[in-house]
């Protein structure tokens, strides 16, 4: 009856916790149940993951808006500036909804387990101080300029997955053994200040003083000059007024550069490594812990409808039972399948706990897609040629192939480096394009006749080199239509939507893109894609992380820049411009900060920022900061602060962070393919719980039972 199908519904709730790795401390009578199904969801999840996203948007469209053409601040045209209340209306239903949230959340979890989670009064009083700055913005008819909810805007993502959560956790777990090697850091700053400032002080002649003028006048202007140094982005600027006046002085920048960045900094970069892998596997292993409790609550509660009692030794559940839960429960369709014919082929009625726990470990195995078979022909001849197209020659050919049209691009790309737009013949060019993308067409259509349709869209390569060759015959019958068929004297002249130069070059880049179906065939260079692959499927608790940081420091730096410096008029950029100065090769990536500024105070920010240059190097498998001096001296020196912190966390932490778990990746992809024979026909796909399932251990049954009695909800008859 009613408790009957109590116990289903709580087994299924149970199953489908342990499938997603969550907690099963929550309420468990039938209408918590339905709610918390409800709230898990995939409406439900979509709206709020909707609503994150919206919430998060918002900084593009407020004032300082972002909704211009162009960033620069010379020739752009004046924002949209969004009337007061528009923006606003839109947070507060925002609000409204994280509200209910954190009340559903609140509720099903129970008084109790509210106040064992920080997470959740971290959640409500984030929402507590956004809505009274969001009042105060109304008070002031939304004239203020620091508003305090938009850094916490971050917050309402991290909080919102648990896999970001451990990684966080994982993060501050790490960050004690990173202290030591920044301190050592520290002291190897300070003691190369102290030296520098005795070894360039100031002379009587002042010719010979340019390295103390420019770099090491004071103990501030110093350390700061060689940090920028400890990141090479101003390597050899720093050097040069002092290698000039004497050669020998680069051997204290020698030693500067050896010991701070080849020795401390990839130090710094195996700690991290070792440090984060064994955090990060403690987190994965109490997510293996969370889904054996999820599936033992389910045991115990469907052991419980057998009408007499039994002892823990004897407890069991009905076959049939499991199949009611398993119809129920939402889970993927490859697992259900599995788990349903381990069922059909049991032979007994009765499953025992562990025969129980050993149907679920379907879960923990790899997604494995297998490729539907190739069409078996009955001509002789047909056999042959299915035979011949599917050899690995064929696909070297039109590697080679691939790799001639290449070759043939750039020498006409250097043949027409020097020549005006007017003089330019495409006919060469034109014609070989058309011989190749017809040798690309055909090579297509040998392989669906060789392997089927179902076969060969199943390979990734595949649909990828069939969706560009479909592309180019597009753009290349839209061509001989619009100027008709390559000639001498094909002049690039516009007639349509794109002029014949134009679509030249789109279909040149598009077959320089094509040119990467040559990695499946290079074992190596294919096993490094797939571990990238693997990366980005893996890391969205990283990449999530990457944007509160990202877009924390972007708010913050906005409020603290806003109308800093005077920009400049609209005058146009010369070689002697302030505009150029230093700026040739530099990317700006916190001027982007400033790509949400007003139409005055955002023009002061980015005068401001884009002194402040950053330029993307990878150095020790992170970025560093370029050139940050100025905003320093224009504004005041507490700006250091901003800057140095941006460093520390985006550079020195999180890229080490990533870069620990790009090695991990390859590493376990190495170990794989050493000890498993390739097969053609399967594909392994890899999580980051997976990736560690072979040094997991497993949780005693003492364990899960003990946890499972501490349920604040669950009351077992044993």
């Amino acid at each position: 009856g009613a408790i009957s199908d109590l116990y289903v519904n709580q087994a299924v709730v149970f199953i489908e916790d342990a499938i997603q790795y969550r907690s099963i401390n929550h309420r468990v009578d039938s209408k918590s149940l339905w709610l918390y199904r409800w709230y898990y969801s995939r409406t439900c999840q979509w709206i709020l993951s909707l609503t994150i996203t919206l919430i998060l948007a918002l900084a593009f469209v407020e004032v300082p808006s972002s909704l211009t053409v162009t960033s620069d601040v010379r020739y752009r045209l004046p924002a949209w500036d969004p009337p007061c209340g528009l923006t606003e209306g839109v947070e507060l239903l925002c609000f409204l909804v994280f509200v209910a949230d954190v009340s559903v959340k609140s509720y099903l979890i129970g008084w109790e387990e509210f106040w064992k989670n920080k997470w959740l009064m971290a959640y409500i009083l984030t929402l507590l101080i956004s809505l009274t700055d969001w009042v105060v913005s109304l008070s002031f008819f939304c004239t203020e300029t620091v508003r305090i909810r938009r850094v916490l805007r971050p917050f309402f993502l991290l909080q919102n997955s648990s896999m970001m959560k451990k990684t966080l956790k994982s993060i501050n777990s790490t960050l004690p053994e990173m202290a030591s090697v920044v301190l050592l850091l520290a002291v190897h700053l300070s003691l190369f200040t102290m030296f520098a400032m005795l070894l360039f002080a100031r002379t009587k002649d002042g010719q010979q003083d340019k390295e103390w003028v420019g770099y090491f006048r004071n103990l501030p202007d110093s350390l700061t000059s060689l940090l920028v140094l400890l990141t090479t982005a101003n390597n050899p600027d720093v050097m040069i007024p002092a290698y000039s006046k004497n050669r020998a002085y680069s051997i204290f920048f020698i030693l500067f550069t050896v010991l701070g960045n080849l020795f401390l900094m990839n130090l710094l970069t195996a700690i991290i490594y070792n440090q984060f892998r064994g955090y990060l596997l403690k987190s994965v292993q109490s997510s293996l812990f969370r889904r054996r409790l999820g599936i033992r609550a389910a045991f115990e509660v469907l052991s419980s409808l057998r009408e007499t009692p039994a002892s823990a030794e004897q407890s069991c559940v009905s076959v049939g039972a499991l199949l009611q839960v398993l119809q129920k429960a939402e889970m993927d369709s490859r697992c259900k399948q599995a788990i349903m014919r381990a069922l059909k082929a049991c032979s007994c009625d009765q499953l025992s706990a562990a025969q129980f726990q050993k149907l679920f470990e379907e879960l923990d195995k790899d997604a494995i897609k297998q490729h539907p078979p190739s069409p078996e022909y009955q001509s002789h001849f047909m056999q042959k040629i299915q035979l011949a197209l599917g050899h690995p020659y064929f696909g070297y050919l039109g590697n080679v192939v691939a790799l001639a049209n290449i070759v043939s691009i750039c020498v006409v790309l250097v043949m027409d480096a020097d020549k005006q737009p007017s003089e330019r013949d495409d006919f060469f060019l034109g014609a070989i394009n058309c011989f190749f993308i017809l040798y690309y067409l055909l090579e297509m259509l040998l392989k669906i006749l060789a392997m089927g349709l179902k076969r060969y869209l199943s390979y990734p390569s595949n649909r990828f080199d069939g969706l560009l060759t479909a592309i180019l015959l597009v753009l290349e019958i839209a061509t001989f239509a619009e100027y008709g068929f390559p000639h001498p004297g094909w002049r690039p002249e516009f007639m349509g939507l794109l002029s014949l130069w134009d679509m030249v070059r789109l279909v040149n880049m598009l077959i320089v893109f094509r040119f990467l179906r040559i990695i499946p065939n290079m074992k190596f260079m294919a096993l490094v894609v797939t571990t990238l692959l693997d990366l980005v499927k893996n890391l969205r608790a990283f990449a999530g992380i990457l944007v509160v940081v990202f877009y924390a420091f972007a708010i913050t730096g906005i409020m603290l820049f806003r109308g800093a410096v005077v920009p400049m008029g609209n005058v146009s950029v010369g070689p002697t411009s302030s505009w150029n100065t230093g700026q040739t090769t530099s990317m700006t990536l916190l001027s982007r900060f400033a790509l949400k500024s007003s139409s005055t105070s955002r023009k002061s920010v980015i005068s401001c920022l884009s002194s402040v240059a950053f330029r993307l190097r990878l150095f020790a498998a992170s970025f560093i900061i370029e050139r940050f001096l100025t905003v320093c001296y224009l504004i005041c020196r507490w700006a250091k602060i901003y800057f140095v912190a941006w460093w520390l966390i985006s550079s020195v932490i999180w890229v080490n962070l990533f870069v620990a778990l790009l090695l991990e990746n390859f590493i376990h992809k190495w170990d794989r393919r050493c000890h498993r024979e390739s097969l053609s026909d399967i594909e392994y796909q890899r999580t980051v719980e997976l990736m560690f399932r072979d040094v997991l251990e497993e949780p005693t049954e003492e364990e899960l039972v003990e946890k499972l009695h501490q349920h604040p909800h669950l009351h077992l008859c044993r």
